[in-house]
């Protein structure tokens, strides 16, 4: 295997000679300004460069350096600077750093230490590459939107892809934000309905005054502001799918409708005395323990016997493996290019404490970390603090920060409650003595689940 090439931009030629033998284990190629330096990083695709920041034709200064500096990121940002000068002041250290500069080693150098730097330089960049080419290679999961390589969950995506061929009726069970919705649109997407509408609704974001107009439709005058006929998503989905988000929050008095639709796909609108028959394709979600809930009838067993024909338990982040940082890393280059933020990765302490948290809010929570990380990042590695993750070892308590201490107890108690709760919003409502829309906006504020179709949005439909 040939060496790892190391660009020395340095004018000095007696240094130069020491370097070309001080480093045994890289291949040093050498640039004495700026040009060179450009032209050579070009032609070489060095792994590591080492910039002395006095170049000509400012020899004395640094701004020669600096502007060599900027000019290799421009040509290749993933690589490594370390800048060794005899320029050493402070200000010169920072400008360095924030300038994208690896590290900064002050002359005279010493040759241990610097070899100690370039090593470790040298690692995170194939740290570096081998997350790109994760990020870039072809998922082992068949269904898009789900990114796994954990053996478990892709034994639901397989039966996924199996059951998308069937109309029956199928159930997704599973905690908030492990990816129910992208099933539910691979079972659609990959079977012979394709074709046809998707139509999604959220039966916990809803009002339960507007949810069967919302699902069934209203005939014009059917209630006070039914200015006109309104069709209902299951009559949109005609032909297609119709998914039911959190089917466990549908109040009672609309179970019982729900049930003679699927019977015979056959509804009345809100208001009307018409029978509608339509060809539909149910896929429900609920992150709630439906199976208890039918014993102790607060949800119709009948019900819940039509819905299950098929079940997908969906596993969460938790309990698949090394998916937490499979998915971390496939955020963090989803986010670097979409804000154009040239980041190298995470920290080891934001790497334990990714892997320590338990993720109460799944692959959701872990995608908004990441999302908002990405944007408040200082320097080309995420930490734990900027993930919001207590380091490893560390009490999350220690920061006396008032505002910050809120926001954690606040965040803590929210995923107690949902934990007990086992994920059920609206009992985890009840358990912080709140309603279920503020509950909607703190999982939102916090990020553990996005609020989805909330309930002006229904308002606005139905005006």
């Amino acid at each position: 295997m040939s060496k790892p090439r190391l660009l020395v931009i340095e004018d000095d030629l007696g240094l130069c000679a020491q370097y070309r033998w001080a480093f045994p284990n890289f291949r040093v190629v050498l640039a004495h300004d700026r040009r060179q330096a450009e032209t050579t990083a070009r032609r070489e695709q060095p792994a590591v460069a080492l910039l002395d920041l006095g170049l000509p034709p400012d020899p004395e200064g640094t701004s020669e350096g600096f502007a060599t500096l900027a000019a290799l990121r421009a040509i290749a940002p993933d690589l490594p600077v370390i800048v060794a000068s005899g320029q050493g002041e402070r200000t010169n250290m920072l400008r360095a750093i924030r300038l994208g500069a690896y590290d900064f080693c002050e002359k005279p150098v010493d040759l241990d230490v610097l070899r100690t730097v370039l090593d470790r330089a040298l690692r995170l960049r194939e740290l570096e590459d081998e997350n790109h080419r994760l990020a870039a290679a072809p998922r082992p999961s068949p269904i898009a939107n789900i990114i796994t390589a954990d053996e478990g969950m892709l034994k639901v995506c397989r039966m996924v892809e199996r059951l998308a061929t069937v109309s029956a009726p199928v159930l997704l069970l599973g905690e908030s934000g492990t990816g129910k919705e992208a099933l539910a649109r691979a079972l659609h997407d990959m079977g012979p309905r394709a074709s046809r509408p998707f139509i999604a609704i959220n039966c916990a974001a809803i009002p339960e005054a507007l949810l069967e107009s919302e699902l069934f439709g209203h005939e014009r005058g059917a209630f006070t502001g039914a200015v006109k006929q309104m069709t209902g998503r299951v009559e949109a989905a005609h032909g297609g799918t119709l998914f039911l988000d959190e089917v466990g929050d549908l109040p009672g008095s609309l179970q019982a409708k729900l049930l003679r639709f699927l019977q015979d796909q056959v509804f009345e609108r809100v208001g009307g005395r018409i029978p509608v028959r339509v060809d539909v394709r149910v896929v429900s979600a609920t992150n709630q323990p439906l199976e208890q809930q039918a014993g102790s009838g607060k949800f119709r067993a009948d019900l819940l016997y039509r819905l299950n024909s098929l079940t997908v338990r969906v596993p969460p982040l938790r309990d698949r493996g090394g998916d937490i940082l499979l998915l971390a890393r496939w955020f963090l280059a989803r986010y670097g290019n979409e804000f154009q933020r040239r980041l190298r990765g995470f920290e080891d302490g934001a790497i334990t404490a990714m892997t320590e948290h338990l993720w109460p809010g799944n692959v959701r929570e872990l995608g908004n970390r990441i999302q908002r990380a990405v944007l408040m990042a200082a320097g080309p590695l995420i930490s734990a603090a900027e993930l919001e993750l207590a380091p490893a070892g560390q009490d999350p308590m220690e920061s006396l920060d008032l505002r910050s201490a809120r926001a954690r107890a606040e965040r803590e108690t929210i995923a107690r409650a949902l934990a007990r709760s086992n994920g059920g919003l609206s009992t985890a409502a009840r358990v912080l003595g709140i309603s279920r829309p503020t509950l909607y906006g703190l999982l939102a504020t916090h990020g553990l689940m996005p609020e989805r179709d909330p309930p002006e949005e229904s308002d606005r439909r139905l005006s």
